[in-house]
């Protein structure tokens, strides 16, 4: 088969598309990615999904892989009770070992008798093949594309003059997944579709035009990185438990003409014009307390009811209720920068050749605001209403053992994925995430007790569907550099409290978000101890898989009160102590906080003028490492600003210099938005294009390997979402920032986006802002009020509000602009000349 690509017409197109007509200031390419070969690698295939059907799309010709996930699948079931028992007599004796001894060493070897089980796997569905047998036939115009603007991916060839089209699209209203596939002349389409799983599986005949795989997922699956000699590491069956999911997922087969049967090796397609295959999928999860099985849902029922739906509507139908469903959320935001060069021949390029020429260099604004929109369509793809939280992945894994077994990871990589949530106007894909936690408060609240013989909840570093919250480890053999961190919940808190934040919705708050904040907050009241000095402190403590050298030189990684425990203790009393005010309760636990709060151990300065990272100014084991976590003050905390502590602003600044711009492609994407607090546009858009570095490394690496496949999913490497989701946010935190509460316009603008728009961005304090802006300068800005909270408004320039007489004041970081607002009005602001 010779494969002829449609590249070089595309490209002559779009030269003459341009030459003809009156091309605006903002004028993009539009927001698709597109290629002219099929995809021969899982991070060349393009993503799909609903919250719930994940699909990868290759766009293969003869053979077409489509490799399915189901979002609730994973190994396991319930977390179970009483792991370890003998834990909560070990802490005294960490805490002795550290207080008392100063023996990190003891100290390291005791806190891994506090672990417990590792987490569960999250699992691939299977594959759906397409074989079409052209006989060598010549292959040519080949095309496919993902338009973010529609979610639809499309993959287009001609053979012999007959031109085939596959489109594709995972819609959320009614849970299904459709493949239209259609030729150009009568008749012609012949293919067969045969489906696969890794896991234990069975393929049925369901009818003259449908079939299904089904099967039950494994009792557990170890992580990728732990092989037990002599052990399994996927067990299906395990004695007196009701771990293992049911899973399934069926095609239909609906055609306009031609002949359609089924047989055990699949479904048999000839002499069609067009061909509509409706695939539905579900497992039996119902909930993270209830057994997958005897409990479970019926997965069956549930398929067959989907796919009975979806052939009654229709493709038209529902492709025009997908478009409308995912639009409603990705156009509320529109992001242009205006080609100041006036030259971008990458634009013209297939994207991996345009993400290659601006890896080399190219200017190339438009592929900067496409990778923005694209972590939109991902976390749209990847996080609705009633499905689970994106993972470590979002939603696709073609792994039985994943990396890292792509579950929630939340000592940095699960509250990432979430940060655009709010701030890009996708409030609602939050909601997996904040329900999510209520479901870990309460194995965190068993966890708290068993291990710890203390109230409140606690969760550690890792988690999954069933909410682990122990620190994980396999009682014992686990490191506690990164298993014995007890700051997740405590951390995954703040996107409660920035939900109410952004919203204002003062209902959330009180029965959702102040409950679960509260009960983590009387958790941390009890895990803090006093040291010799009468600071509050943590003990034991870790700073996320980052070690220090104890006096003797030896490496340590159990020590005292490290910056980020205490950061992010302080950010969560902050938050707690705020929410109580809000809603006017627990003016006795409010006080209590407050004088807790001004114990804790504060910020320090180490020798270098960095911001210390551990309880002593140790020395680094690793002075380049990709975790700067003693940063999270600065974001996404709010504890460190140049205007409220700018002597720990200064030393963030010096610790970040001293990292470098270096490592894994979420490491980038957090320093990305550390510059951005700091108000460096330009050190911001440099680690921008470090983060869209070219890769096709699957192997790991941590120091340096960081960037974007071809795909444009982010490169840790292997793969990792969360890197995706960071750089959007990062974007977005460069032109608006409001943690201060005062909306602080373009803090951290590039010199590489000299003029551009950004339109729907959202605010802290109930606030959406559009703006525009050029040479540099904000040329005017509006501001929705959504709740009639009172606004401050910072700027670089002087600014007034338009149709009256308010004048920005000028202060000693800028521009200050204060006004009251109603509900529902829009504010217009314009240069004060």
């Amino acid at each position: 088969m010779k494969l002829i690509s449609a590249s070089s017409f595309l490209r002559f197109t779009f030269i003459i598309f341009a030459s003809v007509i009156s091309v605006s200031p903002f004028c993009q390419t539009p927001l698709k990615l597109w290629y002219d070969k099929p995809a021969t690698e899982w991070v060349e295939a393009l993503p799909l999904g609903n919250g719930h059907i994940g699909a990868m799309v290759f766009g293969r010709v003869e053979n077409e892989l489509i490799q399915l996930n189901e979002s609730t699948l994973y190994s396991g079931g319930p977390v179970k009770k009483n792991i370890n028992p003998g834990s909560a007599a070990i802490l005294p004796l960490v805490r002795k070992a550290l207080l008392e001894e100063g023996d990190y060493s003891k100290a390291d070897s005791l806190t891994r008798k506090m672990q417990g089980l590792y987490t569960e796997s999250y699992l691939p569905l299977g594959d759906i093949s397409i074989q079409q047998d052209f006989k060598g036939a010549a292959i040519t115009n080949y095309y496919r594309d993902l338009d973010l603007d529609k979610a639809i991916a499309t993959t287009r060839f001609t053979v012999a003059g007959v031109t085939y089209t596959r489109e594709l699209f995972t819609s959320n209203p009614g849970n299904i997944f459709l493949i239209r596939i259609s030729s150009t002349v009568k008749g012609s389409l012949n293919f067969s579709i045969s489906l696969q799983s890794q896991l234990r599986n069975t393929v049925t005949v369901s009818g003259a035009n449908e079939i299904l795989l089904g099967g039950k997922a494994p009792a557990h699956v170890d992580p990728s990185y732990y092989n037990r000699k002599g052990v399994d590491p996927v067990i299906y069956e395990e004695k007196g438990s009701c771990n293992g999911m049911r899973f399934q997922y069926r095609v239909r087969a609906v055609g306009k003409d031609g002949s359609i049967k089924t047989n055990a090796k699949g479904i048999q397609v000839s002499n069609a014009s067009e061909v509509v295959l409706y695939v539905s999928a579900a497992t039996s999860f119902n909930g993270f307390d209830k057994c997958p099985d005897t409990e479970g849902k019926d997965e069956n029922a549930i398929t067959i009811n989907n796919i009975r739906k979806a052939v009654s509507s229709g493709y038209p139908s529902i492709k025009q209720a997908h478009i409308a469903d995912y639009q409603k959320y990705f156009k509320r935001v529109l992001f242009n920068l205006q080609d100041t060069m006036k030259k971008n021949p990458s634009s013209s390029l297939p994207s991996n050749e345009r993400l290659m020429a601006y890896s080399k260099g190219a200017y190339d604004p438009g592929i900067e605001t496409l990778y923005f929109q694209f972590g939109r369509y991902l976390l749209i793809s990847a996080s609705r209403p009633g499905s689970p939280p994106a993972n470590l992945q979002g939603i696709w894994n073609k792994e039985l053992r994943a990396p890292w077994s792509s579950n929630y990871t939340i000592n940095i990589n699960t509250e990432m994925n979430y940060w655009p949530a709010e701030m890009t106007n996708l409030s609602e894909m939050h909601q997996p995430l904040l329900d999510w936690i209520k479901s870990l408060s309460v194995t965190g609240a068993r966890t708290a007790k068993e291990f710890y013989n203390m109230p409140g909840w606690v969760a550690h570093h890792n988690s999954e569907i069933w909410g682990t919250s122990n620190a994980v480890g396999d009682v014992g053999n686990g490191d506690p550099v990164w298993a014995n961190w007890f700051m997740g919940g405590n951390w995954l808190c703040q996107h409660l409290w920035e939900h109410y934040a952004y919203t204002g919705d003062k209902v959330f708050l009180a029965k959702k978000a102040y409950p679960i904040m509260k009960e983590a907050a009387v958790f941390s009241l009890n895990w803090l101890i006093e040291d010799k000095e009468g600071h509050l402190v943590t003990a034991p403590s870790t700073s996320p898989e980052n070690t220090f050298k104890d006096v003797n030189g030896r490496h340590q990684s159990v020590s005292i009160a490290t910056t980020m425990d205490m950061s992010i203790i302080w950010d969560l009393f902050t938050n707690v102590i705020e929410a109580s005010q809000a809603l006017g309760i627990d003016s006795d636990f409010r006080n209590m906080l407050i004088e807790k709060k001004s114990k804790l151990l504060p910020l320090q300065i180490g020798k270098k003028g960095q911001l210390q990272e551990w309880y002593k100014d140790f020395e680094e084991t690793d002075p380049l490492h990709r975790h700067v976590s003693h940063l999270f003050g600065l974001y996404p905390g709010r504890q460190i600003s140049s205007i409220q502590t700018p002597e720990f602003f200064n030393a963030a600044k010096k610790t970040l210099e001293s990292r470098g711009d270096g490592g894994t492609g979420w490491s980038r994407g957090w320093k990305i938005n550390w510059w951005a607090r700091l108000l460096d546009g330009d050190h911001a858009y440099y680690l921008i294009r470090q983060l869209l570095q070219y890769t096709g490394s699957n192997g790991t690496n941590y120091q340096n390997g960081g960037g974007t496949y071809p795909n444009f999913f982010d490169a840790h490497p292997p793969f990792q979402i969360d890197g995706n989701f960071a750089g959007t946010a990062g974007m977005a935190e460069m032109l608006l920032q409001s943690q201060l509460k005062e909306l602080h316009l373009l803090p951290a603008l590039p010199s590489a986006w000299s003029k551009g728009s950004i339109k729907g961005l959202k605010a802290r304090g109930g606030f959406e802002v559009s703006m525009d802006w050029s040479g540099g300068k904000l040329t005017n800005a509006s501001i929705h009020s959504l709740n009639g909270s009172s606004c401050a408004v910072r700027t670089a320039y002087p600014v007034m509000l338009k149709g009256t007489s308010l004048k920005s004041v000028k202060t000693k970081d800028g521009y200050l602009l204060l006004f009251n607002t109603v509900k529902g009005r829009e504010y217009l602001l314009v240069v004060d000349k």
